[in-house]
């Protein structure tokens, strides 16, 4: 089945940066655009970025746009989030998903405190 296991979350100062990580699983990785979302605490969940199937497009969140970069790797079925000069706003659970399919992963906390 649809599986997204997204790590490298944790505690970071304002400023400093992260590497999220996506593995996918049960589906044929490169016929699909992926993409990040975040939920912050008493909030919904919210778009970040996307990348296309090739990769050859990126779209991101006016909030995340200049600070964030996603990227991905077909062969090895990863998608990443390299996140910048982070702000405190940014504290959420993030979470990777493939476009036009509907299953989540467990998400991975990020908290940005000094």
């Amino acid at each position: 089945q649809v599986q997204f296991v997204e790590s490298g979350g944790g505690l970071v100062q304002p400023g400093g940066s992260l590497r999220l990580s996506c593995a996918a699983s049960g589906f044929t990785f490169s016929d699909f655009g992926m993409a990040w979302y975040r939920q912050a605490p008493g909030k919904g969940r919210g778009f970040i970025a996307s990348i296309t199937n090739v990769g050859g497009s990126t779209t991101y969140a006016d909030s995340v746009k200049g600070r964030f970069t996603i990227s991905r790797d077909n062969a090895k079925n990863m998608v990443y989030l390299q996140m910048n000069s982070l702000k405190s706003e940014d504290t959420a659970v993030y979470y990777c998903k493939a476009l036009r399919l509907a299953s989540w992963g467990p998400g991975t906390q990020v908290t940005v405190s000094s």
